[in-house]
């Protein structure tokens, strides 16, 4: 299917016809970025509440594995329960695992809270782009991809600002209680707003061996951060690349897949479209870090450090809007390019400014740098996120390539995560070191997403016949 060179503008987007549903897909990817990062504001606090400080690292690893876990499901709970009613069951599991996080009475509930959450989350970031597909017409496939993808940076910076809030006056459990008011009432609008699809009479198989594999890799990611020492870290990340590449070839060879077809075969884009978006996502990882790094070599305040680490994903977030309206093959694929490039110049720039002691003016400095390194994201991520939409004309394939834009951003992020803390574990105990070494290593990981990006673009003009174009103007 060809879609228009000239995309219509955001207003018909966010117009009476589309809005409701524009809600409802941002919506759904919003709460689950939100909820990354709220409750690692929130934990001290909870703490102190409940005990268990033991169990503290965990909780991010439970949500981030229940989360990339549910995005593999995406594409079967579409099949058998349709647009409106797997919208409404991620929605109502996000929603129960929030209400239980607020009423937790201890710290091992929470952590199965938080495990119920994650599972909503994830089907939610899938459903998201999976359902782009029938809620929207073609022509707007890329503004709604722009305008989901800018929820993961809205996310970024909302979950930390939120959480702090709460925090500051003591209370942990309404932040949750607020997080399910929201999804419920979006979940509310669900069958009002969003076409419910065709819904399959049989049983729809699930691939397990896939997911176990996937389920295991994002354990072992998730793990490494928790583990302390360099050589554990390492190993960690070993074993999970290992089972990153025993799923690959289960995929190839399995009748049940969680990723497209189409992925797999030599002649396709798609699989340098998924590393793109994953060597893009990576970056991202180095916000875990940025508010360390302002409080011991600036002396920033918490909350102003927290809010400083968010310019890369502002960057990310205001830059995909101006570059969603951009068309014509040629200057897409230069976006796509030039976006990995341009992170990996911000994250290189950033280790360069690093300083002991840091003075005001060159903190001041920090964030236009990273706010650059983030628009180097914005750029590229709205189209190749329609790319991967748009790989196949099979209706039930291309949700399958869309619902995976979520697990393939999930699990990067986690992979970034797990490789910036082996390089501040590299830095021993010299806290300049490891604000240099994240970025740098970073950004030499980062530009490897430029290569990906032009073999993407090279396989995209030689695809066989029956394959729908990669993008509009293609």
């Amino acid at each position: 299917m060809n879609l228009p060179s000239d995309p219509p503008a955001w207003r018909e987007l966010l117009g009476r016809e589309h809005l409701g549903a524009a809600i409802v897909l941002a919506g759904g990817v919003l709460v689950g970025a939100i909820n990354i990062y709220l409750a690692a504001s929130l934990l001290p606090t909870a703490v102190a509440d409940l005990g268990g400080a033991s169990f503290y690292a965990w909780n991010m690893t439970v949500y981030l594995v229940a989360m990339v876990v549910a995005t593999t499901l995406t594409g079967r709970l579409l099949s058998r329960w349709g647009n409106v009613g797997a919208y409404v069951l991620g929605f109502a599991t996000f929603t129960a695992g929030s209400l239980a996080c607020a009423l937790s009475p201890a710290m091992a509930v929470l952590l199965i809270s938080r495990g119920v959450q994650g599972l909503g989350a994830g089907l939610l970031s899938g459903l998201g782009f999976a359902v782009i597909r029938a809620a929207l017409p073609a022509r707007l496939w890329t503004r709604g991809a722009a305008l989901m993808s800018a929820m993961y940076g809205v996310g970024n910076f909302a979950g930390p600002a939120l959480g702090g809030l709460f925090a500051q006056f003591g209370s942990w459990r309404p932040a949750f209680g607020v997080m399910a008011v929201i999804a419920a009432g979006c979940g509310e609008m669900v069958p009002r707003v969003l076409p419910r699809g065709e819904r399959g009479g049989i049983r729809v198989a699930i691939p397990a061996g896939s997911l176990l594999l996937v389920m295991a890799a994002a354990g072992a990611v998730s793990v490494t951060g928790v583990v302390t020492g360099t050589l554990a870290k390492a190993a960690g990340i070993g074993v999970a690349l290992l089972l990153v590449a025993g799923f690959i070839v289960h995929e190839r060879r399995s009748e049940l897949r969680v990723l497209p077809r189409t992925t797999y075969r030599r002649d396709s884009s798609l699989k340098w479209v998924y590393l793109t978006l994953g060597l893009l996502a990576f970056g991202v990882a180095v916000e875990s870090f940025l508010p360390l790094f302002g409080q011991r070599l600036a002396g920033l305040p918490p909350v102003v450090a927290g809010f400083f680490a968010a310019a890369i994903s502002l960057g990310w977030s205001v830059t995909q809007i101006g570059s969603s309206s951009v068309t014509g093959e040629r200057t897409v694929r230069r976006l796509r390019v030039f976006g990995p490039i341009l992170l990996a110049l911000g994250l290189f720039v950033q280790g360069l400014l690093q300083r002991a002691d840091t003075p005001i003016w060159l903190v001041l400095v920090w964030v236009p740098v990273l706010f650059v390194a983030g628009a180097g994201i914005g750029l590229a991520y709205p189209h190749l996120s329609v790319a991967a939409m748009s790989s196949t004309s099979d209706p039930e394939e291309g949700g399958r390539a869309a619902a995976a834009i979520a697990t393939v951003t999930s699990l990067a992020i986690a992979f970034g995560t797990a490789v910036a803390g082996i390089l501040v574990n590299l830095a021993g105990d010299s806290m300049l070191d490891a604000a240099r070494y994240v970025p740098f290593g970073l950004a030499i990981i980062c530009a490897i997403g430029a290569l990906t990006a032009h073999a993407a673009g090279r396989t995209s003009r030689t695809k066989p016949a029956d394959q729908a174009p990669l993008h509009q103007g293609s």
